[in-house]
Protein backbone atom coordinates (compact mmCIF):
# COMPACT_ATOMS: atom_id res chain seq x y z
CA UNK A 1 0.00 0.00 0.00
CA UNK A 2 1.50 3.23 -0.46
CA UNK A 3 2.49 5.77 2.10
CA UNK A 4 0.12 8.00 1.62
CA UNK A 5 -3.07 6.13 2.59
CA UNK A 6 -1.63 4.44 5.56
CA UNK A 7 -3.04 7.51 7.85
CA UNK A 8 -5.27 8.32 5.27
CA UNK A 9 -9.43 9.30 6.04
CA UNK A 10 -11.55 9.80 3.00
CA UNK A 11 -14.47 12.22 2.70
CA UNK A 12 -16.07 10.24 0.27
CA UNK A 13 -18.55 12.80 -2.48
CA UNK A 14 -21.10 11.65 -5.30
CA UNK A 15 -20.31 14.95 -7.40
CA UNK A 16 -23.47 14.78 -9.97
CA UNK A 17 -26.08 14.85 -6.67
CA UNK A 18 -23.56 16.84 -4.75
CA UNK A 19 -23.52 19.54 -7.81
CA UNK A 20 -27.45 19.38 -8.33
CA UNK A 21 -26.27 18.15 -11.57
CA UNK A 22 -29.61 17.07 -14.00
CA UNK A 23 -30.37 13.57 -13.46
CA UNK A 24 -30.66 12.75 -16.71
CA UNK A 25 -27.53 14.06 -19.16
CA UNK A 26 -28.57 16.44 -21.74
CA UNK A 27 -28.56 15.48 -25.67
CA UNK A 28 -26.54 18.74 -26.21
CA UNK A 29 -24.03 17.68 -24.30
CA UNK A 30 -23.31 21.41 -23.20
CA UNK A 31 -21.03 22.10 -20.77
CA UNK A 32 -22.06 23.15 -16.88
CA UNK A 33 -19.46 24.05 -14.95
CA UNK A 34 -20.50 22.61 -11.22
CA UNK A 35 -17.08 21.22 -10.30
CA UNK A 36 -16.08 24.31 -8.70
CA UNK A 37 -18.60 24.28 -6.35
CA UNK A 38 -16.81 21.08 -4.90
CA UNK A 39 -13.56 23.33 -4.52
CA UNK A 40 -15.80 25.94 -2.17
CA UNK A 41 -15.82 23.00 0.03
CA UNK A 42 -12.60 21.56 0.44
CA UNK A 43 -11.19 23.56 3.11
CA UNK A 44 -14.58 22.31 5.24
CA UNK A 45 -13.61 18.65 4.53
CA UNK A 46 -9.76 19.12 5.87
CA UNK A 47 -11.45 21.17 8.91
CA UNK A 48 -13.33 17.48 9.26
CA UNK A 49 -10.06 15.84 9.15
CA UNK A 50 -9.60 14.65 6.00
CA UNK A 51 -6.72 13.60 3.93
CA UNK A 52 -8.53 11.89 1.21
CA UNK A 53 -10.97 13.03 -1.11
CA UNK A 54 -12.79 10.24 -2.39
CA UNK A 55 -15.33 10.81 -5.60
CA UNK A 56 -17.53 9.08 -7.39
CA UNK A 57 -18.82 9.04 -11.13
CA UNK A 58 -17.24 12.04 -12.70
CA UNK A 59 -17.11 10.96 -16.25
CA UNK A 60 -19.29 11.49 -19.58
CA UNK A 61 -21.96 9.20 -18.85
CA UNK A 62 -26.19 8.62 -19.59
CA UNK A 63 -27.51 9.68 -16.17
CA UNK A 64 -26.22 8.63 -12.64
CA UNK A 65 -22.58 8.15 -13.69
CA UNK A 66 -22.37 4.20 -13.66
CA UNK A 67 -23.45 3.97 -17.15
CA UNK A 68 -20.34 5.52 -18.68
CA UNK A 69 -20.30 6.87 -22.19
CA UNK A 70 -16.58 8.33 -22.30
CA UNK A 71 -13.97 7.13 -20.37
CA UNK A 72 -11.50 10.18 -21.45
CA UNK A 73 -13.88 13.20 -20.82
CA UNK A 74 -15.38 14.85 -18.10
CA UNK A 75 -19.24 15.04 -17.69
CA UNK A 76 -20.44 17.56 -19.37
CA UNK A 77 -23.17 18.07 -16.54
CA UNK A 78 -20.06 18.68 -14.26
CA UNK A 79 -17.45 20.32 -16.36
CA UNK A 80 -14.47 19.85 -18.83
CA UNK A 81 -10.56 19.11 -18.17
CA UNK A 82 -9.84 22.73 -16.81
CA UNK A 83 -12.29 22.07 -14.33
CA UNK A 84 -10.61 18.60 -13.55
CA UNK A 85 -7.32 20.46 -13.10
CA UNK A 86 -8.52 23.18 -11.06
CA UNK A 87 -9.87 20.61 -8.71
CA UNK A 88 -6.97 18.07 -8.76
CA UNK A 89 -4.71 21.51 -8.14
CA UNK A 90 -6.86 22.96 -4.93
CA UNK A 91 -6.92 19.18 -3.56
CA UNK A 92 -3.43 18.96 -3.79
CA UNK A 93 -2.45 22.47 -2.14
CA UNK A 94 -4.59 21.60 0.93
CA UNK A 95 -2.76 17.76 1.47
CA UNK A 96 -5.89 15.91 0.21
CA UNK A 97 -5.33 12.87 -2.19
CA UNK A 98 -8.27 12.21 -4.82
CA UNK A 99 -9.22 8.94 -6.00
CA UNK A 100 -11.62 8.50 -8.76
CA UNK A 101 -14.26 5.91 -9.86
CA UNK A 102 -13.48 3.52 -12.12
CA UNK A 103 -16.53 1.72 -13.62
CA UNK A 104 -14.70 -1.08 -15.67
CA UNK A 105 -16.98 -3.81 -15.39
CA UNK A 106 -19.33 -2.49 -17.76
CA UNK A 107 -20.61 0.88 -19.41
CA UNK A 108 -23.51 2.97 -20.63
CA UNK A 109 -25.91 1.47 -23.40
CA UNK A 110 -25.08 4.54 -24.93
CA UNK A 111 -21.10 3.65 -25.52
CA UNK A 112 -20.34 4.44 -28.80
CA UNK A 113 -18.48 1.15 -29.22
CA UNK A 114 -21.24 -0.88 -28.07
CA UNK A 115 -24.13 0.74 -30.37
CA UNK A 116 -21.49 0.36 -33.32
CA UNK A 117 -21.32 -3.41 -32.21
CA UNK A 118 -24.80 -3.79 -31.94
CA UNK A 119 -25.90 -1.93 -35.52
CA UNK A 120 -22.42 -3.57 -37.38
CA UNK A 121 -22.99 -6.89 -36.59
CA UNK A 122 -20.21 -10.44 -35.50
CA UNK A 123 -18.56 -8.80 -37.54
CA UNK A 124 -17.74 -6.01 -36.64
CA UNK A 125 -14.55 -5.02 -34.56
CA UNK A 126 -16.10 -3.92 -31.30
CA UNK A 127 -17.72 -6.62 -30.75
CA UNK A 128 -14.75 -8.60 -28.88
CA UNK A 129 -14.57 -5.82 -26.53
CA UNK A 130 -18.52 -7.12 -25.09
CA UNK A 131 -20.41 -10.08 -24.50
CA UNK A 132 -22.85 -9.94 -27.19
CA UNK A 133 -25.01 -13.51 -28.08
CA UNK A 134 -25.11 -11.99 -31.70
CA UNK A 135 -27.66 -15.47 -32.65
CA UNK A 136 -30.12 -14.86 -29.41
CA UNK A 137 -32.51 -12.11 -29.50
CA UNK A 138 -34.71 -10.15 -26.88
CA UNK A 139 -38.02 -9.35 -27.63
CA UNK A 140 -37.07 -6.18 -29.62
CA UNK A 141 -35.36 -8.08 -32.16
CA UNK A 142 -31.90 -6.50 -30.41
CA UNK A 143 -28.97 -9.01 -30.01
CA UNK A 144 -28.72 -10.41 -26.31
CA UNK A 145 -25.63 -9.35 -24.45
CA UNK A 146 -24.11 -9.92 -21.07
CA UNK A 147 -24.58 -7.20 -18.56
CA UNK A 148 -24.69 -5.98 -15.00
CA UNK A 149 -26.65 -7.45 -12.68
CA UNK A 150 -29.85 -8.29 -14.53
CA UNK A 151 -29.87 -4.36 -15.96
CA UNK A 152 -29.79 -4.43 -19.83
CA UNK A 153 -28.94 -0.83 -20.00
CA UNK A 154 -25.52 -1.76 -18.42
CA UNK A 155 -23.74 -3.61 -20.61
CA UNK A 156 -21.05 -5.81 -19.54
CA UNK A 157 -17.18 -5.91 -21.08
CA UNK A 158 -15.83 -8.91 -22.41
CA UNK A 159 -12.74 -9.34 -19.59
CA UNK A 160 -11.55 -12.23 -21.30
CA UNK A 161 -10.41 -10.23 -24.52
CA UNK A 162 -6.61 -8.65 -24.09
CA UNK A 163 -7.96 -5.26 -25.73
CA UNK A 164 -10.42 -4.72 -22.74
CA UNK A 165 -7.17 -5.05 -20.49
CA UNK A 166 -5.52 -2.56 -22.71
CA UNK A 167 -8.71 -0.24 -22.46
CA UNK A 168 -8.70 -0.45 -18.60
CA UNK A 169 -5.22 0.06 -18.37
CA UNK A 170 -5.01 3.41 -20.48
CA UNK A 171 -7.73 4.85 -18.89
CA UNK A 172 -6.33 4.69 -15.27
CA UNK A 173 -2.87 5.57 -16.26
CA UNK A 174 -4.50 8.73 -18.55
CA UNK A 175 -5.97 10.12 -15.41
CA UNK A 176 -3.12 8.88 -12.97
CA UNK A 177 -1.16 11.30 -15.00
CA UNK A 178 -3.43 14.15 -14.84
CA UNK A 179 -3.11 14.19 -11.02
CA UNK A 180 -5.57 11.78 -9.54
CA UNK A 181 -3.44 9.81 -6.67
CA UNK A 182 -6.21 6.13 -7.01
CA UNK A 183 -8.67 4.22 -8.11
CA UNK A 184 -11.60 2.97 -6.70
CA UNK A 185 -13.05 -0.27 -8.55
CA UNK A 186 -16.91 0.15 -9.21
CA UNK A 187 -18.46 -3.64 -8.90
CA UNK A 188 -14.60 -4.95 -8.69
CA UNK A 189 -16.75 -8.41 -7.74
CA UNK A 190 -18.23 -8.86 -11.01
CA UNK A 191 -14.66 -9.01 -13.05
CA UNK A 192 -12.80 -11.89 -12.90
CA UNK A 193 -9.91 -11.73 -10.73
CA UNK A 194 -7.01 -12.67 -13.21
CA UNK A 195 -8.59 -9.59 -14.77
CA UNK A 196 -7.51 -6.92 -12.14
CA UNK A 197 -4.00 -9.27 -11.90
CA UNK A 198 -3.08 -8.18 -15.47
CA UNK A 199 -3.88 -4.67 -15.03
CA UNK A 200 -3.15 -3.46 -12.36
CA UNK A 201 0.43 -4.52 -12.06
CA UNK A 202 0.86 -2.68 -15.78
CA UNK A 203 -0.52 0.61 -13.88
CA UNK A 204 1.04 0.13 -10.87
CA UNK A 205 4.54 -0.06 -13.01
CA UNK A 206 3.76 3.49 -13.82
CA UNK A 207 2.02 4.50 -10.78
CA UNK A 208 3.65 2.88 -7.82
CA UNK A 209 2.05 5.33 -5.38
CA UNK A 210 -1.53 4.64 -6.94
CA UNK A 211 -4.48 3.49 -4.08
CA UNK A 212 -6.41 0.85 -5.64
CA UNK A 213 -9.00 -0.84 -3.89
CA UNK A 214 -12.58 -2.73 -4.90
CA UNK A 215 -15.84 -2.63 -4.43
CA UNK A 216 -16.50 -5.80 -2.62
CA UNK A 217 -19.73 -6.75 -0.95
CA UNK A 218 -19.14 -10.39 0.66
CA UNK A 219 -16.99 -13.48 0.30
CA UNK A 220 -13.89 -14.32 0.81
CA UNK A 221 -11.87 -10.95 1.29
CA UNK A 222 -8.53 -11.97 1.79
CA UNK A 223 -8.68 -14.30 -1.40
CA UNK A 224 -9.86 -11.66 -3.19
CA UNK A 225 -7.17 -8.95 -2.32
CA UNK A 226 -4.29 -11.75 -3.14
CA UNK A 227 -5.86 -12.89 -6.16
CA UNK A 228 -6.56 -9.80 -7.94
CA UNK A 229 -3.77 -7.68 -6.43
CA UNK A 230 -5.53 -4.60 -5.43
CA UNK A 231 -4.23 -2.51 -2.24
CA UNK A 232 -7.92 -3.08 -0.26
CA UNK A 233 -11.57 -3.98 -0.57
CA UNK A 234 -14.84 -2.35 0.91
CA UNK A 235 -15.49 -3.74 4.20
CA UNK A 236 -19.31 -4.16 4.02
CA UNK A 237 -19.13 -6.91 7.17
CA UNK A 238 -18.21 -4.45 9.67
CA UNK A 239 -19.87 -1.87 8.23
CA UNK A 240 -23.15 -4.24 8.78
CA UNK A 241 -22.24 -5.59 12.15
CA UNK A 242 -21.97 -1.61 13.32
CA UNK A 243 -25.46 -0.63 12.72
CA UNK A 244 -27.53 -4.36 13.00
CA UNK A 245 -25.16 -4.48 16.51
CA UNK A 246 -26.41 -1.45 17.67
CA UNK A 247 -29.78 -1.13 16.57
CA UNK A 248 -30.20 -5.06 17.70
CA UNK A 249 -28.79 -4.20 21.00
CA UNK A 250 -26.59 -7.28 20.77
CA UNK A 251 -23.09 -6.46 20.72
CA UNK A 252 -21.78 -9.54 19.98
CA UNK A 253 -22.47 -9.76 16.43
CA UNK A 254 -20.39 -6.55 16.12
CA UNK A 255 -17.32 -8.36 18.92
CA UNK A 256 -17.74 -11.67 16.31
CA UNK A 257 -17.23 -9.44 13.45
CA UNK A 258 -14.37 -7.47 15.11
CA UNK A 259 -12.95 -10.81 15.73
CA UNK A 260 -12.85 -11.80 11.82
CA UNK A 261 -11.52 -7.94 11.19
CA UNK A 262 -8.49 -8.50 13.10
CA UNK A 263 -7.65 -11.63 10.41
CA UNK A 264 -8.35 -9.24 7.79
CA UNK A 265 -5.69 -7.43 8.80
CA UNK A 266 -3.45 -9.61 8.83
CA UNK A 267 -3.25 -9.77 4.84
CA UNK A 268 -4.15 -6.32 4.21
CA UNK A 269 -6.30 -3.01 5.30
CA UNK A 270 -9.70 -2.54 4.66
CA UNK A 271 -11.55 0.39 3.14
CA UNK A 272 -14.54 0.70 6.55
CA UNK A 273 -17.08 3.03 6.43
CA UNK A 274 -20.83 3.67 8.21
CA UNK A 275 -22.21 5.37 4.87
CA UNK A 276 -21.54 5.20 1.07
CA UNK A 277 -23.58 6.26 -2.13
CA UNK A 278 -25.39 2.17 -2.02
CA UNK A 279 -26.76 2.56 1.44
CA UNK A 280 -29.18 4.16 3.66
CA UNK A 281 -27.84 6.73 5.72
CA UNK A 282 -26.56 5.93 9.26
CA UNK A 283 -28.46 8.78 10.68
CA UNK A 284 -31.46 6.87 9.39
CA UNK A 285 -30.45 3.58 10.33
CA UNK A 286 -29.40 3.73 13.76
CA UNK A 287 -33.16 3.85 15.12
CA UNK A 288 -31.90 5.21 18.57
CA UNK A 289 -29.98 8.72 17.69
CA UNK A 290 -28.50 8.46 21.24
CA UNK A 291 -26.41 5.66 19.58
CA UNK A 292 -25.46 6.89 16.44
CA UNK A 293 -21.91 8.52 17.94
CA UNK A 294 -21.34 4.90 19.01
CA UNK A 295 -20.91 3.82 15.09
CA UNK A 296 -18.62 6.19 14.28
CA UNK A 297 -16.50 5.59 17.34
CA UNK A 298 -16.25 2.72 16.21
CA UNK A 299 -15.41 3.16 13.05
CA UNK A 300 -12.63 5.24 13.94
CA UNK A 301 -11.05 3.10 17.02
CA UNK A 302 -10.41 0.04 14.91
CA UNK A 303 -8.32 -0.73 12.05
CA UNK A 304 -8.76 0.40 8.65
CA UNK A 305 -8.63 2.89 6.04
CA UNK A 306 -11.95 5.31 7.18
CA UNK A 307 -14.06 6.74 5.08
CA UNK A 308 -17.07 9.25 5.56
CA UNK A 309 -19.70 9.68 3.28
CA UNK A 310 -20.67 13.17 2.52
CA UNK A 311 -23.47 14.79 5.05
CA UNK A 312 -22.61 11.73 7.33
CA UNK A 313 -20.69 14.19 9.17
CA UNK A 314 -24.12 16.56 9.68
CA UNK A 315 -25.89 13.32 10.36
CA UNK A 316 -28.23 13.98 6.98
CA UNK A 317 -30.96 11.44 6.69
CA UNK A 318 -31.89 9.41 3.54
CA UNK A 319 -33.25 5.81 2.90
CA UNK A 320 -32.22 3.89 0.22
CA UNK A 321 -35.36 2.40 -1.93
CA UNK A 322 -34.90 -0.52 -4.65
CA UNK A 323 -36.77 1.60 -7.22
CA UNK A 324 -35.76 3.92 -10.12
CA UNK A 325 -34.87 7.24 -8.28
CA UNK A 326 -34.63 5.40 -5.26
CA UNK A 327 -30.70 6.46 -4.80
CA UNK A 328 -31.78 10.22 -4.99
CA UNK A 329 -31.74 10.53 -1.09
CA UNK A 330 -29.42 9.20 -0.29
CA UNK A 331 -27.03 11.97 -3.12
CA UNK A 332 -28.61 14.64 -1.92
CA UNK A 333 -26.92 18.10 -3.17
CA UNK A 334 -24.72 20.06 -0.68
CA UNK A 335 -25.62 24.12 -0.20
CA UNK A 336 -23.75 26.72 -1.86
CA UNK A 337 -21.11 26.82 1.55
CA UNK A 338 -20.66 25.43 5.11
CA UNK A 339 -22.82 28.58 6.38
CA UNK A 340 -25.78 27.72 4.69
CA UNK A 341 -25.54 23.58 6.20
CA UNK A 342 -28.76 23.65 8.95
CA UNK A 343 -27.71 24.06 12.78
CA UNK A 344 -28.68 20.95 13.74
CA UNK A 345 -25.44 18.74 12.40
CA UNK A 346 -22.76 20.52 13.55
CA UNK A 347 -22.34 18.73 16.79
CA UNK A 348 -22.22 15.50 14.86
CA UNK A 349 -19.33 17.30 12.40
CA UNK A 350 -17.85 18.30 15.57
CA UNK A 351 -17.91 14.95 16.95
CA UNK A 352 -16.38 13.47 14.10
CA UNK A 353 -13.11 16.01 14.11
CA UNK A 354 -12.84 15.16 18.03
CA UNK A 355 -12.67 11.27 16.92
CA UNK A 356 -10.49 12.11 13.90
CA UNK A 357 -7.78 14.00 14.84
CA UNK A 358 -7.74 11.30 17.81
CA UNK A 359 -6.77 8.80 14.89
CA UNK A 360 -4.71 11.19 13.43
CA UNK A 361 -3.21 11.46 16.55
CA UNK A 362 -2.27 7.74 17.01
CA UNK A 363 -1.76 6.44 13.77
CA UNK A 364 -0.90 2.99 14.76
CA UNK A 365 -4.67 2.72 14.46
CA UNK A 366 -4.24 2.45 11.11
CA UNK A 367 -3.58 -1.43 11.67
CA UNK A 368 -5.29 -1.89 15.31
CA UNK A 369 -6.57 -5.01 16.06
CA UNK A 370 -8.98 -4.91 19.01
CA UNK A 371 -9.01 -7.59 22.00
CA UNK A 372 -12.44 -8.34 23.95
CA UNK A 373 -12.29 -7.09 27.57
CA UNK A 374 -15.94 -7.64 28.45
CA UNK A 375 -19.50 -8.47 26.78
CA UNK A 376 -22.91 -8.26 26.76
CA UNK A 377 -25.87 -7.63 24.40
CA UNK A 378 -26.02 -4.03 25.50
CA UNK A 379 -22.45 -3.49 26.80
CA UNK A 380 -19.17 -4.00 25.34
CA UNK A 381 -15.61 -2.94 26.19
CA UNK A 382 -12.70 -3.53 24.23
CA UNK A 383 -9.01 -2.42 23.05
CA UNK A 384 -7.43 -1.12 20.13
CA UNK A 385 -3.45 -1.99 20.51
CA UNK A 386 -0.44 -1.86 18.15
CA UNK A 387 2.88 -2.78 18.68
CA UNK A 388 3.29 -0.86 21.63
CA UNK A 389 -0.18 0.99 22.29
CA UNK A 390 -3.28 0.78 23.35
CA UNK A 391 -6.36 2.52 23.69
CA UNK A 392 -9.81 1.22 25.34
CA UNK A 393 -13.38 1.93 24.32
CA UNK A 394 -16.61 1.61 25.97
CA UNK A 395 -20.25 1.74 24.44
CA UNK A 396 -23.24 1.47 26.52
CA UNK A 397 -26.69 0.98 24.46
CA UNK A 398 -28.31 0.72 28.14
CA UNK A 399 -29.70 2.68 30.73
CA UNK A 400 -27.14 1.23 33.63
CA UNK A 401 -23.76 2.79 34.29
CA UNK A 402 -21.07 1.02 32.99
CA UNK A 403 -17.87 0.72 34.90
CA UNK A 404 -14.54 0.18 33.22
CA UNK A 405 -11.95 -0.78 35.70
CA UNK A 406 -8.43 -0.77 35.01
CA UNK A 407 -5.04 -0.74 37.57
CA UNK A 408 -3.24 2.09 35.63
CA UNK A 409 -3.73 5.77 35.71
CA UNK A 410 -6.83 6.36 32.83
CA UNK A 411 -6.46 9.18 30.42
CA UNK A 412 -10.10 9.79 28.69
CA UNK A 413 -9.15 11.03 25.38
CA UNK A 414 -13.03 11.41 23.98
CA UNK A 415 -16.28 10.96 25.54
CA UNK A 416 -19.96 11.60 25.87
CA UNK A 417 -21.23 13.53 27.85
CA UNK A 418 -21.25 12.91 31.90
CA UNK A 419 -18.88 10.06 31.57
CA UNK A 420 -16.07 10.50 34.67
CA UNK A 421 -13.61 9.02 36.18
CA UNK A 422 -13.71 7.47 40.03
CA UNK A 423 -11.89 6.11 42.20
CA UNK A 424 -9.64 4.40 39.16
CA UNK A 425 -12.80 3.32 37.25
CA UNK A 426 -14.59 4.98 34.36
CA UNK A 427 -18.42 5.30 34.79
CA UNK A 428 -19.85 5.48 31.40
CA UNK A 429 -23.46 6.77 31.74
CA UNK A 430 -26.29 5.11 29.88
CA UNK A 431 -26.40 5.55 26.44
CA UNK A 432 -22.55 6.67 26.51
CA UNK A 433 -19.51 6.12 25.53
CA UNK A 434 -15.64 6.54 26.46
CA UNK A 435 -12.18 6.61 24.66
CA UNK A 436 -9.48 5.79 27.09
CA UNK A 437 -5.90 5.69 27.04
Amino acid sequence: MSDWAARNVFWHVYPLGFTSAEKVARAEGAVVHRLPKLIMWLDYAVDLGASGLLLGPIFQSSSHGYDTTDYYVIDPRLGDDADFDALIAAAHRRGLRVVLDGVFNHVGRDFPTFQRAIAQGPTSPDAGLFRIAFDQRSADGTPSYGNFEGHEQLPALNHNNPAVADLIVEVMKHWLARGADGWRLDAAYAVPRPFWARVLPRVRADFPDAYIFGEVIHGDYVDFVRESTVDSVTEYELWKAIWSGINERNFFELSWTLERHNTLLDSFVPLTFIGNHDVTRIASRIADERHLPHALVVLLTTGGMPCIYYGDEQAFRGIKEDRAGGDDAIRPAFPASPDDLAPYGWSIYRLHQTLIGMRRRHPWLHRARTHLLSLSKTQFVYEAFGSDQRITVALNLGDDVLRVRNSEALVVLAASDGAAIDQGQVLVPGHGWAVLQ
